[in-house]
């Protein structure tokens, strides 16, 4: 009897569009350079004579203009061409990135100067994102969206593994002015790569305000009690990663194991997670999409506890593999989630909303991080972190939506329906 022919590699990603090919190749190439210029940022204020409290001063300049500025993108991604955003803010962050690695490169780069050229790439982020969120939904079928999302996620995340590894290797033998370059130059291939997207069905009708579709947006995310109670989970946990993946491991990296090399194989190994567990959720479709994604966030505190234990290198670098691990688990149900959930003309304002409440307290919580580490101690600050990233991930589980959300069939699912339990949630 005649064996039916194994699918050839075209047959079996038959369902990446063309769009999604290129906006995932875009996302690794950016990344590259993204891994890499952190670790550039806090050692080249390290290098300079500055603080600890300046590395989250440094750090929070960027983050604050991406929070005042992400429902603007949002709306402007639901409004505009998602792909033509893209690449502005892709080139605008280029240029932004070009100019502080020459000031680097220099050797004479101010505090004031690091400020302003950090707010700009956060301002670049903040008219990025929301559109590639939108961008990257609208080119996957959902009946693949677990696949897609992995697949984008993998190479998002393997792009973490070569940069954080080539960012610490070039900044500990180079200085971190070369890297910051190369984040440069990343941005600008990928607003090249971008360039060449097609342009999707025709947006959000443009005769409504941009008012009215803020409001819209935030009816729209306000309406699902399982989103926002995760972004106010998250807005918590963002700021605590944030202030220990940007200023104490660095710190720590920087008095106790070596320097930006050991710090830069950390970030490896936490990529390294990331990569490995996108081939699982490749074929991983657990049923409760948000209670399986959130077994993943209690695993986003434990480079925090290593750290505050004085764990040697190869038990940090076994936690920042865990964390990566989790990442992905909830990162791949968090989209399938949304996909599923959100209406498609709602996709960027949605997106923007869950990042502005996921990162709201981040320019705060990174800005008091060396206050914080003097008043507590660096290892009291990082045992505050760990603990507030546990207590998080079971506190969010009491509600009854984020542990019922169920995948539904691409079949039975519409755009708008409501949000499928087992049995009858209690009311709000």
């Amino acid at each position: 009897m005649p064996t039916q022919p194994p699918p050839t590699a075209a047959r079996r990603f038959a369902w990446a569009s063309r769009n999604f090919r290129i906006q995932t190749a875009a996302t690794v190439i950016s990344g590259l350079g993204n891994a890499g210029a952190p670790i550039a940022t806090a050692f080249a204020v390290l290098g300079n004579g500055g603080t600890t409290a300046e590395v989250g001063y440094v750090t929070a300049a960027r983050l604050l203009p991406t929070v005042l500025l992400l429902v603007v993108g949002g709306t402007l991604a639901d409004r505009l061409p998602r792909h033509h955003i893209m690449v502005a803010a892709n080139l605008f962050s280029g240029v932004s990135q070009a100019v502080l690695a020459a000031l680097v490169l220099a050797g004479n780069v101010q505090l004031w100067q690091l400020l302003v050229l950090s707010a700009a790439g956060g301002a670049g982020y903040a008219l990025y994102s929301p559109a590639a969120g939108g961008m990257i939904m609208h080119a996957v079928p959902q009946e693949h969206a677990a696949r897609a999302f992995s697949v984008f996620r993998m190479g998002q995340n393997a792009s973490q593994i070569g940069g954080a590894a080539l960012g610490g290797a070039l900044t500990a033998a180079f200085g971190p002015g070369w890297v910051l370059a190369l984040d440069a130059l990343c941005f600008l291939i990928a607003a090249a790569l971008r360039f060449l997207l097609e342009a999707e069905s025709a947006p959000a009708a443009s005769g409504s305000s941009v008012l009215r579709d803020l409001r819209e947006g935030w009816q729209e995310f306000a309406s699902r009690r399982w989103l926002w109670v995760i972004v106010l989970q998250f807005a918590v946990l963002v700021a605590c990663i944030n202030a220990v993946e940007a200023v104490y491991g660095p710190t720590v990296a920087n008095d106790r194991l070596g320097g930006a090399g050991a710090w830069g194989l950390a970030m490896s190994a936490y990529g390294v997670g990331l990569v490995v567990t996108g081939l699982l959720m490749a074929r991983w479709r657990p049923r409760r999409i948000l209670l399986v994604g959130n077994w993943g966030v209690f695993l986003f505190g434990v480079p925090a506890l290593a750290l505050a234990v004085a764990a040697p290198l190869p038990v940090l670098v076994a936690a920042m593999f865990l964390s990566g691990v989790g990442v992905t688990v909830f990162g791949v149900n968090w989209m399938v989630a949304l996909q599923q959930e959100v209406p498609e003309e709602m996709f960027s304002r949605v997106i923007a909303y869950d990042e502005l409440g996921s990162y709201s307290l981040t320019p705060i919580g990174t800005a008091l991080a060396g206050p914080a580490a003097t008043v507590l101690g660096l290892s009291g600050a990082l045992w505050a972190c760990a603990v507030l990233c546990l207590l998080l991930s079971a506190a969010v589980l009491l509600d009854p939506q984020v542990r019922r959300l169920t995948r539904r069939s691409p079949a039975r699912s519409t755009s708008d329906a409501p949000v499928p339990v087992d049995e009858p949630a209690p009311a709000s």
